[in-house]
């Protein structure tokens, strides 16, 4: 008898325990605001969800993206949820590294954006969630256009935007215009890329062969060279958005092209000198409007070997639900949420009228299309990448050759026939042609 009630009283421990057992979710994610706040956002979360605890991995761009892939290529395991972008979501979700996410009604799938949605699907399925998304814009301060009497269209070209650089350039007060110069495959090479679509350039040809020779590209890479050797400020070659965001809180700069996202900073009055002088419109474009505006979103996704699968699937859907967003708003105001993933956060009065850049963002964001982002047809699916596992290395060590170009140390000829070779190189590497 006694055996029986120790064992008795061994099976209740044991259930009860069980019972308390929460599910501990690892997830990656990036160290910047919106990710920070969801972060602070945790005892919300696990107070609707007291089976599942949240633990953090919050990392500096570049140390994520390299964490990440290589857990996930090592099907290492250290993660449940990983923060990953368009460039990774199409890739991963081929080589069956990703879970397929499989929202309930409630989450209303159909509320993102087409873009994001597709962007972020694979046939049809979606693998990773918008936590937030972004296009690219001219944002350009309207009063340097006014004193100048310039007038921008909803997308102006790059003529109207290279005029308007040489009426408002007057260094070292104000510089015409900040571009990316900065090397990098999502430095220099996003913006580039957007500026090369638009001149009517691609990546690559339907047979994979690299295309940086040809004339569209050579049209745009002078441009923009020459763009800013005569009205952007001294160093473009080293600035990225951060290097150039500091810049035009400062007033410094007159005219500006780069992430949506950069809206919400610049119109900010604790951050920016001119927040009350900025006017956006859509990316300039040469001969095509096609891929003149780029499309990201950082997402959250589920690495194909977690054993938490389920958690994390609820977990996404609380992160980047429309209650989300209203629990952000509650919390820090409706100029705080995270944009560009779903209609409804545009759909709403509050919203709009706490982001006087929301209607150009939104614009931008519905315009970008990664499945056909170039004049001639394109194999690939991306507007400032090309989603193939080798474009990160091609994109790298062509930024590289268009810094140089920027800073004078080459010449656009020679900077564009190195990057053709480094590319035709890593496409017969990956087994593209012979």
């Amino acid at each position: 008898m006694k055996t029986y009630q120790a064992a008795l009283i061994l099976c209740m421990g044991a259930a009860a325990g069980a019972a308390h057992a929460a599910t501990e979710l690892v997830i990656a994610t990036v160290n910047n605001g919106h990710m920070i706040e969801m972060q602070k956002l945790t005892p919300q979360f696990e107070k609707a969800y007291p089976d599942i605890k949240l633990k953090w991995v919050t990392l500096e761009e570049g140390m994520l993206r390299s964490r990440v892939t290589t857990d996930i290529a090592t099907k290492g395991g250290q993660f449940d949820v990983m923060t990953i972008g368009m460039y990774e979501t199409p890739i991963w979700a081929k080589k069956g590294w990703l879970k397929e996410l499989t929202p309930t009604a409630g989450y209303d799938v159909d509320d993102l954006l087409p873009a994001m949605r597709n962007g972020l699907s694979v046939d049809g399925k979606l693998y990773a969630a918008p936590f937030y998304g972004e296009s690219s814009m001219l944002m350009y301060r309207k009063d340097l256009t006014d004193k100048a009497g310039v007038t921008f269209p909803e997308r102006p070209t790059w003529e109207q935007v290279r005029d308007a650089a040489a009426k408002i350039h007057n260094p070292p007060n104000v510089y015409g215009i900040c571009l990316r110069g900065k090397p990098g495959w999502g430095d220099n090479m996003a913006f580039l890329s957007t500026m090369a679509n638009s001149f009517g350039a691609q990546w690559f040809d339907m047979s994979w062969k690299p295309q940086l020779e040809t004339k569209p590209w050579k049209d745009a890479v002078t441009f923009y060279v020459d763009l800013l050797k005569k009205y952007g400020p001294p160093g473009s070659s080293a600035n990225s958005f951060n290097e150039i965001l500091a810049l035009y809180n400062e007033g410094k700069c007159g005219m500006w092209v780069d992430a949506t996202i950069a809206a919400s900073f610049i119109t900010d009055p604790k951050q920016s000198k001119v927040a009350d002088k900025v006017a956006f419109a859509q990316g300039p474009y040469a001969v095509t409007e096609k891929g003149a505006n780029w499309l990201w979103a950082w997402a959250l996704a589920i690495p194909a070997g977690t054993k938490n699968a389920d958690a994390a699937q609820k977990f996404i859907a609380w992160a980047t639900s429309k209650d989300y967003i209203n629990l952000v708003a509650k919390e820090k105001g409706w100029a705080a949420v995270p944009t560009g993933t779903r209609k409804s956060t545009y759909a709403n009065p509050e919203f709009m009228k706490a982001a006087v850049f929301a209607a150009a963002e939104k614009k931008a964001i519905d315009s970008a299309n990664p499945n056909d982002s170039t004049l001639p047809k394109s194999p690939y699916v991306g507007v400032q990448f090309a989603a193939i596992p080798e474009f990160q290395a091609i994109g790298i060590a062509v930024g590289q050759q268009m810094s140089a170009a920027v800073a004078g140390k080459t010449s656009v000829d020679q900077a564009l026939k190195t990057s053709q070779a480094a590319a035709d190189r890593e496409m017969r590497k990956g087994g593209y042609y012979k």
